[in-house]
C-alpha cells in the first residue's frame, strides 16, 4: 500500500512517513540533517508551543520566511496544532505583509530575522501593522538580537508527545491553508483549501512524476507558493523523499548541491534551467543523479527541453499547468514526446475535468480539489466558480485530440515574471499614487531570463517631469521586486476602444 492512500490530512501524512521511514533523511539544509522520526519530533514540539500559547484549532498561523528547514517545521507544526497555515510571500513589502496578516486575522506569525537586507518584522511595524499575539523569529542569516515579546526559534521545545492528540483530531475536510494571490482588481484574494484537497493534489503530482522514497528533492520553488509547499513539502511527505531547500536560487550553489547531495528531482521555472545551462561551471559538476524536472509557468521552448535532457541529464522532463485555486490541473507524463512536453501542459490530473468555453476559449476546471472559495469574499468566489462548479481560470487555451492542454492567451492581464504571477492592475494602482502620473497601463513583455517582465506605459500630468528612475524607485518602495516594471515608456495617451477600455493588446504589440 502506498503511503498516500489513506493519509488524508497533512499531519496524518507526516505521522505515516515517520512510521514507515523513521531513519530516512527528511530534510537536508546545509549542516542541518534530520530523518523523518526527528522531523516528527520537532513538529510536535512546534505544535505544542503554539497550543501552549493559546493557538486553537482553526486559528490562522502565518509563515513569512525563505526556504529553510525552519519553514518546514513551522508549517507542519501549525497544521499539526489544528491551525490553518497562511504562507506569506517573502518578497512582500511591509504594507503587503500587514494586509495578509490583517485579513487572515493571524493568531501567530513565524517570521525570518534580517534576510537579504530586510527585517520583515520591522517592515511590518513601519507599515503600521500590529504583529499577532505570538511571534516566533527564525534565524536565517544570523541570530537576531533578543526582543521582548518575541519567541526565538532556539527556545522552541524539541518535542511534545502530547501534541499528537491535536494532530490526530485534524479532519480531512478541515481548512488546511489560505494562499493569498492577487486578483485582477489588484486586491489580493485568499484561496481557502481543505486538508483532503491539499494532500490529494500533492499525491497526484507525486504520482505523475513517479516520486519515490529514494528521491532527493531540491526545492527552489518558494515554500510560500503552492508549487513549493504542496508539490514540494507535502508531496515529499507522501512518498518519503528527502527535501533539500534552497533559500534563494543561485545557479553555482545549486550545481554544488546537486553534486554533493545527489539530487534526483529538481522542479522550477524554465529560467532556472536556462541559467544552469548557461553557467560556465556546469561541466565541472557531476549532475548524473538528476532524473526529474517539472516546469511550466511560461513558454517552454522545444530546444530547452532537449538541452535539459542531453546537457543536464534529466531522464524525464514534464510540464504542468496549475493555479493557486487548483494547484495541479494538468500535467504531462514521462512517456510523452518532446513536442507534447514543450507545446502543451499535459492532460487533466488530480481528478480534474478540463474544457474550454466555446465562445471565449477560456479554460474551465471542475473537480473535487478546487479551492473551497476565497476568504471572506463570496462575490469573488461566485465569479470564479460558477453554479455548475466550473472554475473560471481567466486563461485561454485549446485541447488536442488526446486531451493535452495548450495555453494560448490570457483573458486576465496577468503575466509571469520569473515564475511569479504579476497582476498589472495592482501595479497600476500603485502608480496612480505617484504624483505626476495621470494614468498608466502595465503589460508583460518577453524577457530572455525571466520569461516576462513588466513594461509601464505612463501618461504624465501636465507640468510634471517624471523620469524612469522616479517610476521604478516609487514602485520598489511599495511592491515586491518581481512586480516592479523593468521598463518604462512615457506616452501622450493610451489606446482605448469605444467604451474607453485601454487596449492592452496594442500596447503589447507596440512593446
Amino acid at each position: 500500500m502506498r503511503i498516500d492512500e489513506d493519509a488524508e490530512t497533512v499531519p496524518a501524512a507526516l505521522a505515516r512517513a515517520a512510521r514507515r521511514f523513521p531513519e530516512r533523511e527528511a530534510v537536508v539544509d546545509g549542516p542541518v540533517r534530520f530523518d523523518y522520526a526527528e522531523l516528527h519530533r520537532r513538529v510536535r514540539g512546534c505544535a505544542g508551543m503554539l497550543a501552549a500559547r493559546g493557538v486553537a484549532a482553526g486559528d490562522r498561523v502565518a509563515v513569512c520566511s525563505p526556504n529553510t528547514w525552519h519553514w518546514v517545521v513551522a508549517a507542519l507544526g501549525a497544521l499539526s496544532a489544528g491551525a490553518t497555515l497562511v504562507p506569506v510571500n517573502t518578497r512582500f513589502t511591509g504594507p503587503e505583509i500587514r494586509d495578509v496578516l490583517d485579513r487572515s486575522r493571524a493568531a501567530a506569525l513565524f517570521v525570518a530575522g534580517p534576510f537579504l537586507g530586510t527585517d520583515r518584522l520591522a517592515a511590518l511595524r513601519s507599515a503600521g501593522g500590529t504583529p499577532p499575539p505570538t511571534v516566533v523569529r527564525i534565524p536565517v542569516e544570523e541570530p537576531p538580537r533578543p526582543e521582548e515579546g518575541v519567541v526565538e526559534w532556539a527556545d522552541l521545545p524539541g518535542d511534545d508527545p502530547a501534541a499528537g492528540a491535536r494532530a490526530e483530531a485534524v479532519r480531512p475536510d478541515d481548512v488546511a491553508d489560505i494562499l493569498f494571490t492577487s486578483g485582477t482588481t489588484g486586491r489580493s484574494k485568499g484561496a481557502v483549501t481543505s486538508h483532503r484537497s491539499t494532500v490529494a493534489v500533492a499525491a497526484a503530482w507525486a504520482e505523475r512524476g513517479g516520486l519515490t522514497e529514494g528521491d532527493r528533492y531540491l526545492v527552489v520553488n518558494p515554500f510560500f507558493h503552492s508549487f513549493g509547499y504542496k508539490a514540494g513539502i507535502v508531496a515529499a511527505l507522501l512518498r518519503g523523499a528527502t527535501l533539500v531547500p534552497q533559500p534563494t536560487f543561485d545557479p553555482e550553489a545549486a550545481l554544488r548541491v546537486i553534486e554533493r547531495e545527489r539530487i534526483t528531482v529538481f522542479p522550477g521555472a524554465p529560467t532556472i534551467y536556462q541559467m544552469l545551462l548557461d553557467h560556465p561551471a556546469r561541466d565541472v559538476h557531476d549532475l548524473s543523479s538528476l532524473r526529474l524536472a517539472v516546469t511550466g509557468a511560461a513558454t517552454v521552448p522545444v530546444t530547452l527541453v532537449e538541452r535539459m535532457r542531453t546537457e543536464l541529464g534529466f531522464g524525464t522532463v514534464l510540464t504542468a499547468y496549475g493555479l493557486t485555486e487548483a494547484v495541479v490541473a494538468t500535467m504531462c507524463e514521462p512517456g510523452d514526446d518532446v513536442e507534447t512536453i514543450a507545446r502543451t501542459s499535459g492532460r487533466a490530473a488530480a481528478g480534474f475535468t478540463v474544457r474550454t468555453d466555446p465562445g471565449t476559449g477560456e479554460i474551465l476546471l471542475r473537480g473535487p480539489h478546487t479551492m473551497l472559495g476565497y476568504l471572506d469574499d463570496p462575490a469573488a468566489t461566485a465569479e470564479a466558480i460558477d453554479a455548475e462548479g466550473w472554475l473560471h481560470t481567466g486563461d485561454v487555451g485549446s485541447l488536442d485530440e488526446h486531451g493535452n492542454l495548450t495555453i494560448t492567451d490570457r483573458i486576465k492581464d496577468m503575466y509571469v515574471c520569473g515564475g511569479f504571477n504579476v497582476y498589472p492592475a495592482e501595479v497600476e494602482q500603485a502608480l496612480a499614487r505617484l504624483d505626476g502620473v495621470a494614468e498608466s497601463a502595465v503589460v508583460g513583455v518577453p524577457d530572455d531570463r525571466l520569461g516576462e517582465v513588466g513594461k509601464a506605459f505612463v501618461v504624465r500630468r501636465p507640468g510634471h517631469d517624471l523620469s524612469t528612475e522616479d517610476v521604478v524607485t516609487f514602485c520598489r518602495e511599495r511592491l515586491a521586486n518581481y512586480k516592479v516594471p523593468r521598463r518604462v515608456e512615457f506616452t501622450g495617451s493610451l489606446p482605448r476602444n469605444a467604451s474607453g477600455k485601454v487596449l492592452k493588446r496594442e500596447l503589447r504589440e507596440k512593446a
